[in-house]
């Protein structure tokens, strides 16, 4: 498995898992990312930055059987890194989306996001290597003010990206940012810290989610 610091992922790129050469969804990353591939990533399917990576679920993957909670399992146990599961959420995989949230949200305290295919998920990829390079940009800069200026902008891939959560608009989403200023800070928030952003049915729709 790898874990933090064996992997170094240059400003702005993402490190892709050999096996996705030639897929779709590399197809739809070339020309939007700086996109490498190498062998030797293990578990993990494409690295945004030192310390965030994702873990694709394929719809295949979950009509397979188990194969995916344990390798999600091993990850867990044995990195460091911030993990993100991407799961596509079709018809035929549907069924089995209930279960697969209570395993990486509730037990192993991961973030979840689903999608319906791998255009989609290539966008989501593209979107989170927007806010890792804002993040990454923010932790070389020591300046509070200038910290301030940025989350109040909101960039539009940060935004979208937290419009993605059932129940959060626009509005909603602009508060969150102001309030937590990264995706990171957000999944992390209590539910009292939601509830003081966006009042307590919100709060409690995004802290479930």
């Amino acid at each position: 498995p790898v874990t933090a610091g064996s992997i170094v992922v240059p400003f702005g790129h993402v490190i892709g898992n050999e096996k996705w050469r030639g897929s779709e969804l590399a197809q739809r990353l070339q020309g939007k990312v700086k996109l490498i591939f190498e062998d030797g990533l293990g578990l993990v399917d494409f690295h945004l930055s030192n310390r965030t990576c994702i873990l694709l679920i394929s719809e295949a993957d979950l009509v397979a059987g188990d194969e995916f909670k344990r390798r999600l399992v091993r990850f867990r146990n044995a990195s460091s890194l911030r993990g993100i599961v991407i799961v596509e959420k079709t018809q035929i995989s549907d069924q089995y989306y209930p279960g697969v949230q209570k395993l990486v949200v509730l037990e192993l305290g991961m973030v979840l996001l689903p999608v319906a295919n791998q255009g989609e998920a290539s966008q989501l990829i593209i979107q989170l290597v927007s806010v890792c390079v804002r993040e990454q940009s923010r932790d070389r800069s020591s300046n509070p003010f200038v910290r301030r200026q940025r989350a109040e902008r909101a960039e539009p891939a940060l935004l979208q990206a937290v419009q993605r959560i059932p129940g959060v608009g626009r509005s909603k989403a602009l508060l969150l940012l102001q309030r937590f200023c990264s995706l990171q800070r957000l999944c992390n928030a209590a539910i009292h810290e939601l509830e003081q952003a966006v009042g307590q049915t919100a709060a409690q729709q995004i802290y479930t989610f």
